[in-house]
This record gives C-alpha cells, structure tokens and sequence, in this order.
C-alpha cells in the first residue's frame, strides 16, 4: 500500500482525552477514533491489526478441536430470565425493547444463548465433548468508560463454551483452553501468566485470568520468577493428551493479582518474587451445571438417565489485546509491533520522493517484495525526511527499509529494526532476502 493513498489520519499532538499509553498512541497512529464514549470506529490501520489478533486466536481455538459459531449481538431477555442473570447483571446491560414490545438486550456475553444453541440440538451424551466458539461484538455499558479500547463500552471478544457429560470430562476441556490460551498469546509476542481469578457475574468454582506484564498496566500483579523463562514453545502436549498433570505442573508456579495475593502463601522469598503490573487479556471459567440446571439443557447418560451438561466458558479481549500489545511494546517515539500482529511487516521510505532514480529503485522493491507476500507500507509522500522516519516510528512497523539518493550512489540501502532500533546498510539487492528470511 502507498502512503501517499492510504487513510491514515496522524495527529502530532497527545490528545486531552487520552489517559494511557495505548490510548494516546492508538489516536495519533490513526487506528481509531471514538463516535461515542467507548465505543469506537476501527480505521484501515487499527483494523488490520484487529484482524490480525482475530486470527491467531481463531487459530488456536480450531487446533483446540473448538467449532465457530456466529451469534447475534441482540438476545431475547426471557433466556436470561431462565438463568435468573437478567435483573442480577446490573446497569451493564443495555436493555432494548422492540416494536412488538418485546424484551432484548445487546448480549454482554452469551451463555444463555449457547446453552438454548445446545438444548435444542443435542440430546445423547454420544454427540459430547462439545466446544463452540465466536468472534462477536458485544456491549456493556460502563458507567465511566475509558482507556480506549481498553475498556470500552463496545468491543471485540471470542468466547467459547464447552459441553460434557461430567466433571471430569469438563476439566480436560477447560484445560484444553488453559493450554490453548497459553499458546495464543504467545503467538502474538506476548508472555501471559495465568492466575486465579474470581469468577464475578458469570458463576462457577474455577477460573483463571490471562496476565500480560507490563509496567502500564492497570493492576499490580505478583509472580514467581520462574514464569518469566517459561517458553510456552517448548510445552511437549497436544490438545488429545491427559491434560491434567500439565495444568497442575503450570498452575504450581505462584502468579496472583493484587487482590489475591499472599506473601505468605506463596512461600516465596523476595528474590523470587516479581512484582510488577499486568492487564487482564483473557479469562476462562468452569462452573458446572450453573446454567444448564435452570435452562434444562441436558442429555441422555449411559444408563439412560438423563443429565444436566457440565459446562464452562472462556473469553478474549480481542479489540482489547490490541492495546495491551501497545502498553506492553513502546517507546518514547511510538507503538513496537511484535511481527505477528503488525499491520505491515516493513515500511519502505523514499527520502527522496522528487528524484526518478529514488523512486525507480523504491518501486522495483515495493513490487518485489510484494511478490514474495511481505505486507509492505510504502512512503512515497513528498515529505521531509523527518517527517517520514517520526511516521514509521509512531505506527511501530517492525523493519524500516530507508532509500536515499547518497546511499543509493553506492547501491546500498539501510535496514532499520523497530524494535531494537539497530540499522545496517545492506546492498539493495540483498535486502528483499533479508526482509522474508
């Protein structure tokens, strides 16, 4: 994509409104702007990295052996009647009433529904384990929202719901999704640590809250310091395995949040001890027969009575994720994008926009390395220099690639690295090998 074409609305100034890092930066980067208090309308950059989020998520969900399903975001109130939840969720939810006078709400989150999903449509334990998964929008109505997209009243969320005939059955599933979240984040760059966690208005006797440590962060959180060298790549486990002696091997690991923790308890000296902040990114949740009791979602048990399904439910921030990848990765001068989310992996700037040899070089390597399928950002603008290298900085595209008539001289081109701000000059044919090692 060329600049010069691309809507990309910077700001050079901090906004007033803007309290957090990732707020600030997700404004004058151009990826949102607010229509609302909380609610926000995701432009071209923003989305792209949305979408990337989407993905590994979604990606991980279906390797769990998870199904998608899309359901609506408006939901009929009577099934939260069912559950007792419709007049004990509080003013979060944005209660609607339709012409016929009908009772609705903008679904906050979505196990009733689920659960009506699956009453209707399974009835035998031989059609069990059940996990069904979506990427939907949901609303709740905050009554100071802030942050951004780090809580908002409108946001992006995958939440799974898992089926079994039986406790135990229903804790291999909840740890299919404690590994399976493990791994995501980690796909995205980030070391999430999970911690136990209260189960607030969803219910249940089990849950865990997925951690990312960062120094912005909204709680303080404590962990062992062992959960720092711990490489989620190198967990030798598949989703089909007994999962529990993995789940009891990680959950030993001490990691709570301020409200949870113990000093004591956790038995470890101050040596061993982090503490640090952290943003919450994910939670998961067993909770039994919670909602299949009252809702009647049952199924026939092998001696041929019937049973109420064990259940559980599991969440991302998905829009959320994408500002905590911010508070996590930045400098003074912008966003740091891990590569797996970045919107563009390079951004290639013409110094010189005016001078045909600049921009016959800039072309041959914009076209090459999209042929080799790098998502590339390319600067064409007739802009400063400055101006050009404050914009790459600010929107946080992993690798610079910098074309200058003086090094062009000597058919050189110079390689920055986002991250570790390292830049080497490199011969221009060389650099597309470099740029899709």
């Amino acid at each position: 994509m060329r600049l010069s074409a691309y809507f990309l609305p910077l700001l050079k100034e901090n906004p007033s409104e803007a309290q957090i890092v990732s707020h600030r930066l997700m404004l004058r980067a151009g990826m949102v702007r607010q229509s609302a208090a909380g609610i926000y309308s995701w432009l071209p950059l923003g989305l792209r990295v949305l979408k990337k989020v989407e993905a590994i998520v979604r990606r991980e969900q279906d390797a769990a052996g998870a199904q998608e399903v899309l359901m609506p975001t408006l939901q009929p109130a009577e099934l939260w009647r069912e559950s007792g939840r419709y007049d004990d969720y509080g003013k979060e939810m944005l209660r609607i009433r339709d012409r016929h006078e009908r009772d609705m709400l903008y679904g906050p989150t979505n196990e009733e529904l689920i659960t009506d999903i699956f009453r209707n449509s399974v009835k035998s334990y031989r059609d069990l384990p059940k996990t069904l998964y979506h990427i939907q929008w949901k609303f709740r109505d905050e009554v100071r929202p802030r942050f951004g997209v780090m809580r908002g009243r409108e946001f992006l969320m995958k939440d799974a719901y898992s089926f079994d005939i039986d406790a135990k059955a229903a804790k291999q599933s909840y740890y299919k999704m404690f590994l399976a979240y493990l791994r995501t984040f980690a796909g995205m760059g980030l070391k999430a640590i999970p911690m136990r966690a209260d189960t607030g208005p969803i219910g249940g006797d089990l849950s865990h809250e997925f951690i990312i440590l960062a120094e912005t962060g909204e709680s303080a959180v404590f962990c062992d310091k062992l959960w720092l060298n711990v490489d989620v790549s190198s967990f030798d486990v598949g989703y089909d395995q007994d999962l529990e002696p993995f789940f009891n091997q990680y959950t030993k690991l001490y990691a709570a949040t301020d409200e949870k923790h113990d000093a004591v308890a956790s038995g470890l000296g101050e040596d061993q001890l982090v503490a640090t902040r952290g943003i919450e990114v994910g939670h998961i949740f067993y909770f039994g027969t919670k909602y299949s009791k009252p809702m009647n979602a049952v199924v026939v048990g092998p001696d041929g009575a019937s049973v109420p399904v064990e259940m559980g439910s599991y969440g991302i921030g998905v829009s959320r994720l994408v500002g905590a990848i911010i508070e996590a990765s930045h400098d003074e001068k912008g966003i740091i994008w891990p590569e797996a989310v970045a919107p563009f992996k390079v951004g290639l700037v013409n110094l010189r926009a005016s001078d045909p040899k600049c921009a016959a070089a800039c072309d041959d390597l914009y076209a090459k390395l999209q042929a080799a399928g790098v998502e590339v950002l390319y600067d064409d603008r007739d802009e400063s220099a400055g101006a050009k290298f404050a914009t790459m900085d600010l929107i946080g595209l992993p690798w610079q690639l910098v074309i200058g008539p003086r090094g062009l001289a000597n058919n050189m081109a110079e390689v920055k690295n986002r991250k570790s701000g390292e830049r080497v000059e490199i011969a221009l044919d060389a650099a597309v090998k470099r740029l899709t090692a």
